[in-house]
């Protein structure tokens, strides 16, 4: 049978994937926003994921003469002779921390609508171990009226997507796989074993997939919260946190991880769906959600640590102006989901400071529906009272500091790349 996959949702982990199986299959991308399906059919990805002329490589304008490539759209009837749907939607959570599986839900009824017998549906958005089997699953039976692991069978593959990484593509990180039948586990992993150079590694359920992905993210929250602890402590010490890291990094199993803030679409995301499932099995997660309270305490702490040097050096806090270097939530990429710079912005307007934020990288008009806040894509000509690097843009190191400083100004380093910084974190 000629297999032909349809992507649901094309983001910063739907796109890259649906090009990539476009290199050997017929994919079909999926997206209910039709000015992103527009932009990709021109042949351009703002995500810069997807270089446009590798992009433009595989789309094309019909199967009929393809045996393989990509077509984009925003209609439903397109996917419906699809056999492989592959789900990329976000995972997001509401105001409170819970998570919010709307997204997911939406996606399944579309695909439950066009299921048929035999077709295999395979999520990658990050979820708590269960959600696959007993969230999904019901809805694309309803819609569809099929019966599971008789008539259509699921899997799971978690994504591991690296947004502004030019060198661990998609292709080169081992995949997890997994199905809902020993039969449609091995499916689902030699379907990207055939094109993840990386290689798969098969889970005996979809529950351990889940649970593989969701801790991936949980750790590394765990490990920042204590260096961010540590930069706390040391800083009411006067000792510099990355020289005592630089000292302890000499020993061959410390693991080498850094102070910051930590925002994204996963590590500032992920735990909350672990620590939400403990919770509704009678665990009270105190470590993931005491990870979580302390990470998302690094705004504050850095702007307060920001006015007090402003105070040291006798410049007035009130109505000062400060320039934020970078919105983004990491380096050299667009991407401003969840960022926690904003949180250094909104506490440091807390103080009556004037913030003017300078990101080559953003879109100006995404942080503005996104965040409500101004920000600039050339760097501005006046000078400022302090200068905070929120983000390690390369663009940055390039950046003549000193002539944006005024004659006391305040430089505060969040990542630790500047040389004449007077503090960082």
């Amino acid at each position: 049978m000629k297999q032909k996959i349809a992507i649901i949702g094309l983001g910063y982990v739907g796109l890259p994937l649906a090009r990539l199986f476009a290199t050997k299959y017929q994919v079909v991308g999926f997206d209910i926003d039709s000015k992103r399906i527009a932009e990709l059919n021109s042949g351009t990805d703002k995500t810069l994921e997807v270089e446009d002329e590798i992009l433009q490589a595989v789309l094309v304008s019909d199967f009929k003469a393809a045996e393989k490539g990509l077509i984009c759209s925003s209609t439903v009837g397109d996917i419906a002779d699809s056999n492989f749907y592959i789900i990329t939607v976000p995972t997001p959570v509401d105001k409170n921390n819970r998570p919010d599986l709307t997204p997911l839900q939406k996606a399944s009824q579309t695909v439950g609508k066009v299921l048929k017998k035999g077709d295999i549906v395979i999520y990658e958005s990050t979820v708590y171990p269960g959600v696959t089997e007993e969230e999904c699953v019901p809805i694309l039976a309803e819609c569809s009226g099929l019966t599971f692991n008789i008539d259509f069978f699921a899997g799971y593959s978690p994504e591991r997507i690296n947004p502004g990484d030019r060198e661990k593509t998609v292709e080169k990180i081992m995949k997890v796989t997994s199905g809902s039948t020993p039969e449609v586990g091995k499916i689902v992993d030699d379907l990207y074993r055939s094109i993840i150079l990386a290689g798969t590694h098969l889970a005996p359920t979809i529950k351990v997939a889940e649970a593989s992905k969701v801790i991936e993210n949980a750790q590394r929250d765990i490990n920042i919260a204590f260096v961010n602890e540590l930069a706390k402590i040391f800083s009411l010490m006067g000792i510099d946190t990355h020289e005592v890291l630089k000292a302890a990094g000499t020993k061959w199993n410390f693991l080498p991880f850094k102070p910051g803030l930590v925002g994204g679409h996963c590590i500032g995301v992920d735990p909350f769906y672990l620590a939400q499932k403990a919770q509704e099995i009678g665990y009270y997660s105190e470590l993931i959600l005491a990870a979580r309270r302390l990470n998302d305490s690094m705004g504050s702490f850095i702007a307060s640590r920001v006015v007090k040097l402003m105070i040291k050096k006798g410049i007035q806090v009130n109505g000062a102006n400060v320039l934020m270097l970078g919105i983004t939530f990491k380096e050299n990429c667009p991407d401003i989901r969840n960022t926690k710079v904003v949180d250094v912005i909104r506490s440091l307007e807390d103080y009556d400071i004037k913030v003017t934020i300078y990101d080559p990288w953003a879109n100006p008009s995404d942080i503005k529906h996104e965040y409500e806040l101004e920000c600039l894509s050339a760097i501005p000509a006046n000078q400022f009272d302090a200068i905070v690097l929120g983000v390690a843009h390369d663009e940055f190191l390039k950046l003549d500091v000193e002539s944006l400083k005024k004659e006391k100004a305040v430089v505060f380093d969040v990542k630790g790349i500047l040389k004449n910084a007077d503090a960082r974190l």
